[in-house]
């Protein structure tokens, strides 16, 4: 491609347009996930939504396809040439306390909008990191740390302002574009680049929140323990259990240097006392290594899961489970546990309550009956790379007995990251409509670096070739 096409771009950007061996190229398409890093022809650094359009409309003039990118925890395929959007300069954050609403811009980031909604003792449903970008996490389902007390993020979605394959700038909400709003809330970036979003906040103003650290080794039956205990809270009790090897190095905690952690992880809409009365169970199981439940404000959830906003390397999957029962546990801990083949983060998340409701309005987001999500990431290091893909892959198909599905948003890249299992975050019915509505909105998939869903005719041939 000639070098005055992009010349010609640059012109119509407000942000910056970066070629290879450019300065800023290299760290404008690096996310957080080191593992994965695009390589395209062009990155338009976007600074507003009319940048999306020339971005899009131009990369559709010259059959290049489109990826999207803003804090890049979610990376799924490589960009191998195509032109790269990035949005992180578009974070523009509204919060209205008297519509319970937020408007957000493409790169806004939770910590933005957690801060601003408390200041009227309003939350967003955010996930566990408050670096994640609303919108990528939205589109993806939204999976928030109080999703039993108040369902999934995509659930509150009132509008967006998206830019489809054609570069045409559209306003879509559940009135004036149903299939396009079902479509994006569960479909991510497949049918468009959303370049704003407004969304409704929560009244929450505090937490009783915190965790509970055990040793694994010491008490092998925490787990089962975790299990039969979410079986008896009810909705406004949120919870996760995480199991993680520690090194013995002076800045892990003494209490937790060198062990293998199982790190309960609450989030109680409900008072404290009651709260108390609900973890006792728990405390129960077994002595604790470190506690850290309070009462909290709203505004320091984060502290909850204390996700390192440092990026790294990793290699991740994700199963939804139909059951969880001690077949399940033992398979977990088989893999995953002290003596594991490879050091590996791993979380199950209680779901069910309001996160199997139907919501208002209808979107993809698939597998709401599942009653737990397990999700695993192996940290990349030059001994764990090569083994990493296999050791998930034996987890993964051991858990099969149980599985019903996969949750978009923690899958992993590459090979994890291919149609077939893509098709695995959706209902057979609803694959087939996301396919159909692909064919009307992007019929040449110009959006496929990503957890890619085909036009109807491509996803049937695919069908084709595998079955």
């Amino acid at each position: 491609m000639e070098r005055i096409d992009f010349d010609s771009l640059a012109t119509r950007c407000e942000g910056p347009v970066l070629l290879p061996g450019q300065e800023g190229f290299d760290e404008e398409r690096t996310g957080f996930n080191l593992a994965v890093r695009h390589r395209p022809e062009v990155i338009v650094g976007a600074a507003r939504a009319e940048d999306v359009a020339a971005a899009v409309a131009f990369a559709a003039a010259h059959d290049m396809p489109v990826a999207v990118q803003s804090t890049g925890h979610g990376f799924s395929v490589t960009a191998e040439g195509g032109l790269l959007v990035t949005t992180k300069r578009m974070d523009d954050t509204r919060v209205d306390p008297e519509t319970r609403s937020a408007y957000v811009a493409a790169g806004a980031r939770f910590e933005q909008v957690v801060s601003e909604a408390a200041r009227h003792g309003l939350a967003p449903l955010n996930g566990s990191a408050p670096h994640v970008s609303v919108v990528s996490y939205t589109l993806g389902g939204g999976l928030p740390l109080l999703g039993r007390s108040h369902g999934w993020a995509a659930d509150r979605v009132l509008a967006m302002d998206v830019v489809t394959a054609d570069g045409r700038r559209r306003h879509v909400t559940p009135d004036s574009e149903p299939g396009l709003y079902w479509a994006l809330l569960g479909g991510r970036d497949n049918f468009g680049i959303v370049t704003g979003m407004e969304f409704g906040l929560v009244p929450v103003a505090r937490l009783y929140g915190g965790g509970l650290f055990f040793d694994l080794e010491q008490i092998p039956g925490i787990l089962e323990a975790y299990r039969q205990w979410t079986a008896t809270v009810p909705e406004e009790m949120n919870s996760s259990v995480a199991l993680f090897p520690l090194p013995d190095d002076p800045q892990v905690p003494e209490p937790m240097r060198g062990r293998h952690v199982c790190h309960v992880r609450v989030a109680f809409t409900g008072s404290a006392e009651v709260g108390e009365q609900l973890v006792a169970p728990l405390r129960q199981a077994g002595p604790r290594l470190l506690e850290s439940l309070r009462d909290m404000p709203y505004e320091q959830n984060a502290d909850i899961h204390d996700d390192l906003p440092v990026p790294m390397p990793w290699a991740a999957d994700n199963a939804l489970l139909a059951d969880l029962d001690g077949d399940t546990v033992r398979t977990v801990l088989e893999h995953t546990g002290p003596g594991a083949a490879l050091p590996a983060i791993v979380e199950l998340r209680h779901l069910g309550g309001a996160l199997a409701h139907r919501p208002v309005h209808p979107n993809a987001v698939g597998h709401r009956d599942a009653r737990f999500m397990l999700a695993v990431v192996t940290p990349l290091t030059e001994d764990s790379a090569a083994d990493a893909p296999a050791f998930l892959e034996r987890l993964f198909k051991d858990l099969e007995p149980w599985t019903s599905g996969r949750f978009l948003n923690f899958m992993g890249h590459g090979d994890t990251a291919d149609q077939e299992r893509t098709r695995t975050a959706y209902t057979t019915d609803d694959h087939k409509r996301l396919t159909a509505l692909k064919a009307d909105y992007d019929p040449r998939n110009i959006f496929r670096l990503n957890y890619n869903i085909p036009p109807l005719a491509a996803a049937d041939a695919t069908r084709s070739e595998t079955s």
